[in-house]
């Protein structure tokens, strides 16, 4: 079975789920992400399909005309002004649409609270069939491969996995060694970009920068991503790489295309 290719959301954050799944077709992906639980950001565009029935059926029929497969939702974050309840209906949603996974992740120092609230998102996404990815993100509350374990095991629940993004993971240390210690078994999706080998400090504004707006192409950085992924089982790769200049210069399908191209450059040279 050839590996799983997936467009997520922030690769080319804004655009619509209709515009995403259609550009992901044209581009050759086999999956998208989608993005319903909005993350309270100025000027954010909200496309919550769960409360929104026109929308929705629109994403539905757009899947099924496309052939396009619905892989994750996001981002089901753990945060104290946050009620992870509030993340089913997107739950029920996204598993109606076909989905079998869910984007998580942990924006609080309180650990007890982090695995009580991570553990309640796992049950409610449990009643859907779906996975629910732990990803570890260098500037939050759980911000390396150690802590993200600590939770996955503390919480014992069957539908946890940990989801690791080569950029967080580079940046927080990890290397493909304490990748290929972790069991198979508890890899989820892996989110695939590059970036520079140089690891900016917490307060470097480069440090929330570059995650957010300035990734590079498979290839184009100094991360160890072959290595990373030799260490990991060939899961479907999730490919994340928001780069603002690259969209501006080549739109949004000429970016996901550069995206899927390089990727898969990438996985033929190992």
């Amino acid at each position: 079975m050839s590996r799983k290719f997936s467009l997520a959301y922030l690769t080319i954050p804004g655009t619509d789920p209709i515009e995403q799944i259609r550009i992901a077709a044209k581009a050759g992906y086999d999956c998208v992400g989608l993005r319903p639980i909005p993350m309270h950001l100025p000027n954010e565009p909200l496309f919550q399909f769960d409360r929104d029935p026109r929308l929705f059926k629109t994403i539905k029929k757009t899947l099924s005309d496309t052939g396009i497969q619905l892989m994750d939702i996001e981002l089901a974050r753990v945060r104290e002004d946050l009620k992870v309840e509030d993340y089913e209906s997107a739950f029920s949603a996204g598993a109606e649409l076909g989905a079998s996974d869910v984007l998580s992740s942990v924006w609080t120092s309180n650990k007890e609270f982090a695995i009580e609230k991570f553990a309640k998102i796992c049950d409610l996404a449990a009643s859907y069939n779906l996975r629910v990815n732990l990803e570890f993100v260098t500037f939050s509350g759980v911000p390396g491969l150690p802590e993200a374990l600590e939770i996955l095991k503390t919480v014992n629940r069957p539908n946890a996995v940990l989801m690791v993004d080569t950029l967080h993971a580079h940046r927080s240390k990890v290397t493909a060694k304490d990748l290929a210690e972790v069991e198979n078994a508890l890899y989820g999706f892996i989110h695939l970009c590059d970036g520079p080998d140089y690891i900016p400090s917490l307060d470097d504004p480069e440090m929330i920068g570059v995650a957010r707006e300035g990734r590079l192409y498979p290839g184009d950085g100094e991360i160890d991503l072959k290595g990373m992924l030799q260490a990991m089982p060939q899961n479907p790769i999730s490919i994340e790489l928001p780069n603002s200049k690259e969209i501006q210069m080549r739109g949004t399908l000429g970016h996901a295309l550069q995206c899927l191209e390089k990727a898969k450059q990438l996985l033929e040279d190992y």
